[in-house]
């Protein structure tokens, strides 16, 4: 009997059973995939048991072991070495810094340019009276002015400072400037400029050195915290 005779259903049973082996290959007793039931009972028990842990007295909490020690709060405290300056001298430290607002004209040296910008070193203005001093800070000054018997006349004159600084910060910069250079004269309070401030609250023109005359020895009433800077307070004087 030939080939093509013999069994005529053989060649569809081979396809039939290589297909289920490509299917579904046999697979060693005990290595069956878990039913779905037993994975989503083991998946609760794993949420249930890791909130029970993490609630556990902090015990896997990093700052409560032993290689982890607390560092505390990394941030630098508000309380800095200014805190235990005294007055006098926190006034000069801030000062200085802002100072450099003024030094592109009066220089670093406070001497100023010649011709152009007066010198603050030796200068009436900064040793004199704190009334007239406060004043130009808060308004400017403009036109002719003569320091330690030189002509200056500086285009646009000084600028008023009033806007831009407050009166704590115009305080500190007014006793820096008249503790420095060689200079040597009474501290300035922001209270004392805030008198000044005040009074000339509607003014809004640079001053000119001939109407600031009358100011040229007074100082501004107010009391000078106790500490270096008040071993050389004179008494206000009185206009």
């Amino acid at each position: 009997m030939s080939a093509s005779t013999s069994n005529p259903d053989s060649n569809d049973i081979d396809r039939i059973h290589s297909a289920v082996k490509r299917e579904k290959s046999d697979l060693p007793a005990g290595s069956e995939a878990a039913p779905m039931w037993a994975i989503f009972i083991g998946f609760l028990v794993a949420v249930f048991a890791g909130g029970q842990l993490g609630t556990a007295g902090n015990f896997f909490s990093i700052e409560s072991q032993p290689a982890f020690p607390s560092a505390g709060d990394p941030r630098p405290s508000s309380s800095g070495a200014g805190d235990k300056l005294d007055p006098f001298a926190l006034a000069m430290k801030k000062g200085a810094a802002s100072y450099a607002v003024c030094g592109g004209c009066h220089q670093g040296s406070g001497l100023g340019v010649p011709g152009q910008f007066p010198p603050l070193a030796g200068s009436e203005f900064a040793q004199g009276g704190t009334e007239r001093l406060i004043r130009i800070a808060l308004n400017g000054l403009v036109g002719p002015v003569t320091v330690k018997g030189t002509g200056f006349n500086t285009p646009g004159g000084m600028p008023p400072q009033g806007m831009a600084l407050g009166d704590q910060d115009i305080a500190n910069v007014l006793t820096y400037v008249r503790n420095s250079f060689g200079n040597e004269g009474t501290m300035v309070t922001k209270e004392m400029v805030n008198k000044v401030r005040t009074a000339e609250a509607t003014r809004t023109a640079q001053w000119a050195a001939a109407d600031l005359e009358k100011f040229a020895k007074s100082n501004v009433p107010g009391d000078v915290p106790a500490g270096p800077g008040a071993a050389t307070a004179a008494p206000a004087d009185k206009k």
